[in-house]
């Protein structure tokens, strides 16, 4: 066994933040055009995936449970995801259809957090997006249960083969069991770092008609 990381050394570990902030007159007061904006600035920075954030899910008793998932789809209604509806986060939100994202990008210090109600999106949004994958990650959606146990790594690779030889050369249809979820977020905030742990944060609240906008303490 490794020798496991010192603890004093672990609980020394922090970064100083220096690249600005966040003000009021900066944020505006429509988060959706923010949120836009910071992506954009995260893939100008070129931060490695920057469309990826950890979505939390919590059974109907509320056992929570986080992943790394990929937001596709940025609009007025809110975030967009794919996924299978077979998988422990499409069981936990049937039951439960409510979740948090945070999206993270560290090398411009600024974090994003959104919190609300999840819905499917309609048969006719996920069938577009499923139809502009690569025909590798459409086979991989056929032939794999995700979350579902499985012997081996071949018994795994044995089922996307079988897949692969069922699809050939043409389309994949996508699957009753795979498809997209609207995220629409009932809060979003938005943290930017400053130094000495002084940081921004800017809460939006979801209100009649539009937006609320607090500034929270760090």
């Amino acid at each position: 066994m490794e020798r496991p990381i010192d603890h004093d050394r672990l609980a020394a570990m922090r970064s100083e933040y220096e690249e600005g902030g966040l003000d009021e007159a900066q944020a505006g007061d429509d988060p959706f055009d923010l949120l836009a904006r910071w992506l954009r600035d995260a893939v100008d920075a070129g931060v490695p995936e920057p469309n990826a954030m950890a979505l939390g899910t919590a059974t109907l008793d509320g056992r929570p449970s986080v992943r790394i998932v990929l937001m596709k789809g940025l609009d007025e209604r809110g975030v967009t995801f794919f996924t299978h509806y077979t998988s422990r986060k499409g069981s936990e939100l049937e039951a439960n259809p409510r979740a948090a994202a945070t999206l993270l990008w560290h090398p411009v210090q600024r974090q994003v957090r959104l919190e609300g109600s999840v819905q499917r999106l309609p048969a006719a949004e996920s069938d577009a997006y499923f139809a502009s994958r690569p025909h590798g990650a459409q086979v991989g959606a056929v032939g794999s249960h995700q979350s579902r146990p499985v012997t081996d790594r071949r018994a795994l690779e044995a089922q996307v083969r079988a897949a692969e030889d069922a699809a050939g050369d043409g389309e994949v249809p996508r699957p009753s069991t795979w498809g997209g979820y609207l995220l629409v977020p009932e809060t979003i905030e938005f943290w930017h770092g400053r130094r000495n742990r002084v940081h921004d944060r800017l809460l939006y609240r979801r209100d009649v008609g539009g937006w609320e906008r607090v500034r929270l303490q760090p």
